[in-house]
């Protein structure tokens, strides 16, 4: 009952955004609805930790993991939600956009939610390729929001990367489908079809399949070096959809290729597919590691940044074991912190009209309370103590080093050297010397509220985790 008042939430919100012509009445219905979502998807959550799975109807089924991230797409989704209120607000005053312009924001804003949402929770395979391939499509007319030649170029680029990395996870998404020949299902086909009849699926065909989808949703998680949309994408698009990108959709996708690697390894073994997850993984952070150093705009550094850290989760499943463990927690944490970072980034987009890192300095001076959010979160991000991201880099670390030292060793000196670039950019901005022509203060508390909500969730989660969330890691960690 609850994912379906989420849903018909959602799209009257959708719908009644296309339809009115008052801003106060778009802006009040999407915020009403996301928190309806985040409020639906803590009580699903609770539902699977005590419970199990949630099967409410046959076309849907959240486990362990999806509800994790369906808890993540309400939360940052309506911390997304209400920070656009105000970063539109500005947008506007400045006229840089009008009415009608905001009127397609927040329409693209609540499908681009409903679309994840389903991807996550469609107990159908097929289903979870359409609306995954649906993210795309709504996302991309947000990347081009601005109608900008750059940003013209980053959609089209996201559109036919990811639609081309789609299609070979739709080919590989098929070929599971032999695993049901002579098995005699028949009817709708689920995830449970494809896990029970794993062990009939040969497994050279497990093999191929599994590398078709690995590099056909690896595109849309963001793995090297199917990358390439992403830096463009995430620069370019407005900060709340930013967020959303780094800090939600990548783990939508990663969701669904974890679901196909369970589907492998009970045909082939584990290994097969831990190995592959540790070379993307090592090489996602090689990557990032070459080109942080040289960046010239923040945003496109934060993106960056969220391919190292898609590439530290993908290394943590790839080692097995508490590493399983830490990148499922890992995963929380990126979401919340990228998302804070992306929302400060838009705050001093707002203040300083530019993303070049060479033309903002002293936010911390013009931007008091987001100078220190941002830093917090940049602390946060690189694994810095006593936040949680530091503690599942080591358990990942401690995992590997049983199994695999050597990647293990290679993978400490590569983030070493990301916290080195990173913060070689991020101190110049928080710290350097404000330009006189900048305005000191923040006036816009929609601006503020939403950064500062979640990064006082986060630092919570980094000392406690409450006891439905942590059975659900285990449960996660485990299936």
């Amino acid at each position: 009952m609850e994912l379906l008042i989420i849903f018909l939430s959602i799209l009257a919100a959708a719908t009644t955004c296309l339809l009115a012509k008052s801003r106060g009445v778009i802006e009040c219905v999407s915020v009403t609805a996301s928190f309806i979502a985040l409020v639906g998807s803590v009580l699903i959550a609770l539902k699977v930790s005590k419970f199990g799975v949630y099967a409410p109807y046959e076309f849907f089924s959240v486990n362990a993991l999806g509800s994790i991230v369906v808890c993540i797409i309400g939360l940052v989704g309506f911390a997304a939600v209400t920070y656009a209120v105000g970063y539109l607000r500005e947008e506007t005053a400045k006229e840089i956009i009008g009415f009608t312009r905001v009127k397609q924001f927040f329409v693209l804003l609540n499908l681009f939610l409903a679309t994840m949402l389903l991807a996550v929770t469609a107990s159908n395979p097929i289903f979870t390729w359409i609306a995954i391939e649906a993210t795309t499509l709504s996302t991309a007319f947000l990347i081009s929001f601005y109608n900008k030649p750059s940003a013209m170029e980053a959609a089209w680029k996201y559109l036919i990367v990811n639609s081309v990395g789609l299609l070979l996870g739709f080919f590989g998404t098929l070929l599971y489908f032999t695993s049901l020949q002579g098995t005699g299902e028949v009817g709708f086909m689920t995830w449970d079809n494809l896990l029970s009849g794993a062990t009939h699926l040969d497994p050279m065909i497990a093999k191929i399949a599994f590398v078709f989808v690995l590099i056909g949703y690896g595109t849309k998680v963001g793995l090297a070096p199917m990358h390439t949309w992403l830096p463009d994408a995430h620069s370019k698009a407005p900060a709340p959809i930013s967020a959303l990108l780094s800090g939600v959709l990548l783990n939508v996708a990663f969701v669904t290729v974890l679901r196909f690697k369970g589907i492998t390894d009970v045909s082939v073994g584990p290994e097969f597919a831990q190995k592959l997850f540790i070379v993307f993984g090592l090489l996602s952070l090689f990557v990032a590691t070459l080109i942080i150093f040289t960046q010239k705009s923040y945003k496109r550094l934060l993106a960056y940044s969220s391919i190292e850290n898609m590439g530290i989760m993908t290394i943590g499943f790839g080692f097995g074991g508490l590493g399983v463990f830490a990148a499922i927690l890992h995963m929380i944490y990126h979401s919340l912190f990228k998302s804070i970072l992306f929302f400060s980034a838009g705050n001093t987009f707002l203040r300083y009209s530019s993303t070049k890192i060479a033309t903002v300095r002293g936010i911390i001076s013009a931007l008091p309370v987001t100078g220190v959010i941002f830093l917090a979160a940049t602390l946060a991000i690189t694994g810095t103590p006593p936040f949680g991201i530091f503690l599942t880099k080591m358990f990942i670390l401690s995992a590997g080093m049983k199994t695999y030292p050597i990647v293990a060793i290679a993978a400490i000196f590569l983030m070493a050297l990301l916290f080195v670039g990173f913060f070689k950019h991020i101190t110049t901005i928080i710290f350097g010397e404000k330009p006189d022509e900048i305005a000191i203060g923040e006036k816009n508390m929609w601006l503020v509220i939403p950064p500062l909500a979640l990064i006082i969730i986060a630092l919570c989660l980094s000392f406690y985790i409450p006891p439905f969330l942590n059975n659900l890691i285990v449960m996660a960690s485990h299936s």
